[in-house]
């Protein structure tokens, strides 16, 4: 490894960094060119690792600007042994003020998918190399216009009467179904979307529904129709079974309002969750596993 060369990419090097084909192009992701014109990537938090002039490395923290929390590991690959991507990590935490986060992006159902799997396994065994711990994963889900199930009328459906509504359900409501845009909300604005949703979707209460047996609030459901998605944004429950005609009303919700598709985040360890997805006529897009610093209570 004596020709290899680690360091920050510079400006206007955005070619370089993009040299290296595209591992997983079955995954949405911005373009490195249009991350920096946005301001997101930056070639300060961008290192790259050559041989003989070659490109075997890259890494892109991303940052949005205006956000309150620290570089997140957006893009990470690998055309070499793990041991070239720790080292890469290695000199860019050292210069970035130690390590962080590292969001890995993966196709859907990537452990059953051989030719994913010969991708990402580097990657993510150089993360550990790094000294980085995988701390859990997220599922995102789409429903593109899949007939929905029909009711069963067990509940009846009302908008919240105003945000203080809100946030009494949600400070009873301990572990929520669907939380699309968690890690996003906590490192760009600071925001637990679990304790306080409308900190980060603001205070209209119009895209919410309270699902209710018998006059009695058992689920809540909000969506936001103007984020970059159409986003079921929030979920949860005071009753399990309220759980499959909440979904539905609420992409009912986001379908009157003109939303050709809903996306939704659920933890990968919720199984009747997803299932209820599936059912109500989501289906799995993309995967993000989560990799920490041993330290870090994410």
């Amino acid at each position: 490894m004596t020709d290899l060369v680690i360091r920050p990419l510079v400006a206007s090097e955005e070619s370089l960094f993009d040299s290296m084909p595209d591992p997983l192009p079955q995954l949405r992701q911005v373009a490195y060119a249009d991350g920096v014109a946005d301001g997101g990537y930056r070639p300060e938090n961008t290192w790259v690792a050559l041989r003989a002039g070659r490109l075997v490395a890259r890494a892109a923290w991303l940052l949005p600007p205006g956000a309150v929390g620290a570089p997140w590991l957006d893009r990470f690959d690998l055309d070499a042994e793990p041991e070239v991507g720790a080292e890469l990590l290695h000199a860019a935490h050292e210069a970035l003020g130690g390590p962080g986060l590292y969001y890995a992006a993966l196709p859907a159902h990537w452990r059953r998918r051989p030719e994913v799997l010969a991708v990402v396994r580097a990657p993510m065994a150089a993360a550990r190399l790094a000294g980085l711990v995988e701390r859990g994963e997220r599922i995102r889900c789409s429903w593109t216009g899949t007939p929905l199930p029909a009711s069963a009328g067990r509940y009846d459906f009302r908008p919240p009467v105003d945000a203080a509504e809100i946030n009494a359900l949600v400070a009873r409501i301990t572990a929520p179904d669907v939380l699309t845009g968690v890690e996003i909300a906590r490192v760009v604005g600071g925001v637990d979307l679990a304790t306080d949703p409308l900190a980060w979707f603001g205070d209209s209460t119009e895209e919410w529904r309270i699902a209710l047996a018998s006059g009695t609030p058992v689920g809540l459901v909000g969506t936001a129709g103007d984020a970059c998605y159409p986003l079921l944004a929030y979920l949860g429950l005071l009753d399990e079974a309220a759980r499959p005609e909440l979904l539905a009303e609420a992409v009912r919700v986001l379908a009157a309002g003109g939303a050709r598709e809903v996306i939704a985040d659920m933890e990968s360890h919720r199984v009747a969750v997803l299932a209820e997805l599936e059912r109500t006529g989501f289906r799995q897009l993309r995967s993000r596993v989560t990799f920490a610093p041993p330290n870090s209570q994410e």
